[in-house]
Formats: structure tokens, sequence, C-alpha cells
């Protein structure tokens, strides 16, 4: 690639996970702007807390290092890494086309960044950015819909009601006929489930008898609720990532007699079905035109300034922010 070597160097913050339970912000300068690239300027990032908490305590297995690597992430395993996918900002540089434009892209906790223009996805009109966080997590609900494909009329059920889980009950609460409920050991959620079009239940309380059940709490009290609540022949589809650490499924009383399917989902790869047509760049572009509805801001309920996410990311990782669901960082101008 070729560029211009009389263009300014540009200074550039972000932050990193250092080692298991620290991350610090750092300074970086970046290279001058190659022929292709854009220069991006980030409004928004967002914290993926079930992924980029393990990352953060240093869950991810050897096993998964490779495979777990982020697009643009910089550093390895454990530490230190650069870590994140979830970046909203203001092409500033580069194709004439893009100038000025509001974009998406799956890039770290970063002030500012350069990568290909074809990297990032303008967002569609009537998506402010501050919503646009949200891409990330509904490109995984998303591919979990495809991964399911349940029927008109089907009864579903979600259980954990975190903001992928609340995401999937939203999609599949547009499906003509479908009964949705979303579950949780948390009451507060369920005044969010309906406003997405779910009913709310807790595991207790939970209609038996499901077809297609969503499993995305994180813990396996939350799966072993999922398979008691499937019915004759239903799938379970795994949706949470539990990193390094071991978890019990409850695989005999009515598993083999209820003749259920469980099934792990991961955004990674395009669904099966999909596959052959859809491309990641057009998967995420049909996540961002999903995000018009005022409803959905909702779902971030806790935003703070770019300089304090090393502190955002040790609470997010612990156990003593049980009501945030997507945790939004803005950066300055």
């Amino acid at each position: 690639m070729s560029f211009q070597s009389d263009q300014p160097l540009v200074a550039a913050q972000a932050c990193w996970v250092v080692s298991p339970g620290q991350a610090e912000i750092r300074h970086e300068t970046l290279p001058p702007l190659a022929q292709g690239d854009v220069r991006v300027r980030t409004l928004h990032t967002a914290v993926s807390r079930g992924t980029e908490g393990l990352v953060f305590r240093g869950e991810v297995p050897p096993s998964e290092w490779q495979r777990m690597r982020a697009p643009f992430q910089a550093g390895d395993f454990p530490g230190p890494v650069k870590y994140g996918y979830v970046n909203v900002g203001v092409v500033e540089a580069g194709p004439a086309d893009l100038l000025g434009r509001t974009v998406f892209c799956l890039y770290p906790h970063q002030t500012r960044y350069q990568v290909n223009a074809d990297a990032v996805v303008t967002l569609p009109e009537g998506v402010p950015a501050a919503r646009a966080v949200l891409a990330a997590q509904m490109e995984t609900a998303l591919n979990a819909l495809w991964d399911a494909a349940p029927g008109l009329g089907d009864r579903i059920a979600v259980v954990g009601g975190g903001t992928v889980g609340l995401l999937v009950a939203w999609l599949a609460a547009r499906l003509p006929g479908c009964e949705v409920q979303v579950i949780d050991t948390e009451p507060s959620r369920a005044a969010l489930a309906q406003a997405l079009g779910a009913s709310f239940s807790l595991p207790g309380d939970a209609r038996t008898g499901v077809e297609w059940l969503f499993h995305t709490s994180g813990q396996a009290a939350g799966l072993a609720t999922a398979l008691r609540l499937a019915a004759f022949e239903a799938t379970v589809l795994e949706l949470s990532w539990y990193g390094s650490r071991a978890v019990s499924v409850p695989l005999g009383e009515a598993f083999h007699s209820q003749r259920l399917t469980l099934k792990s989902s991961q955004v990674g790869h395009v669904a099966p079905a999909q596959r052959g047509r859809w491309s990641h760049r057009r998967r995420l572009a049909l996540a961002l035109s999903l995000l018009t509805d005022p409803v959905l801001d909702r779902l971030i309920t806790d935003s703070a300034p770019f300089n304090q996410l090393p502190e955002v990311l040790a609470r997010l990782a612990g156990p003593t922010a049980p009501q945030t669901l997507c945790h939004r960082i803005d950066f300055p101008d």
C-alpha cells in the first residue's frame, strides 16, 4: 500500500487489558493513512459484558486463544490485549464518499483508528450513533434466529434477560403468531420484556411445553431451566459462552425420552442455512437496519466517559452490576 509520507502523525488512546483483572488507557500514534483506508474518530463504543468479562478476568482458555481473536485485536491472550468489537464513529479522513459519514466497525475501544474502508459499514438513516452500539448484539441475536428457524405460531422462550436475550425476544416477537416469553431471575426485567413485545416469568413460574428455547444467561442453572421447559423434540439453542468454566448439564431425567436437541449458536459464522447467500458484512448491515425502533434505547442502561473504561470493565466483570444491560462508552469530541 502507498501513502503520503508528508501526512502528520495522529495521536490516539486505547484501552488495553494488561493482565487479568487490570486495564489501562495507553497512548498510540497512528501511521500515515494508507490508500483505501479510512481514519475514524470514535463517538461511542460498548462493552460486551459476557465476552469482555471473560477477557478481562483472563478466562479465555488457551485452546480458544486464536478462535477468540477479535477482528482488530492487538496483543495476545491473556494479555496485554486490546480487545473489543463495538465501535461507532465518524470518518474524518479517507475516500471522499465516506468523509463525514457515521460508521460502525468491529474495532476495540480507541479514540481514533485506521482500517480499510471495506471494514466499516455506514449507519442507515434513522439509526442514531448512540443506539448503533447495539449492532453487534443484534447481529448475534439475528444469527441465533437463523440457527433456530422457528415457525409461525411456535412457542418460544428466552432464558436470560440480558442484552442478547432481550434482542432475541424482540426479533422473535415479530414472528406472526409466536408466543415469546423471557425468563430471568431479576423481576425488574418484566417491564422491559413487555415493552419489547414478550411476556416475562421467573424460572419457577415459566410455562412448559416450549418448542424453541434460547439460553443466554451464562449460568448452568439457566441451561437446566431451558431443558426443563422444553416440549417433546424441542430444540434448546445455547448462546452462552463459558470460557474456561466447566458447566454441569442435566442430560438425565427427560432429556432422552423427550428427544431434545441441544445446539450451539455462535456469531463468528453465518448460520448454515444462510451461509451460501449472506456475507458477514451483509449480515451486519441488516443488524444495523433493525435498530430504528426507539424502544431499543431502553437496553442501553448505563454510560460512562472513555477515561473511566478501566473502572467500568472491573465493575462489569464482577458480581456488583446485575442491573446493567448494554454499557455504552462515550468519547470526547
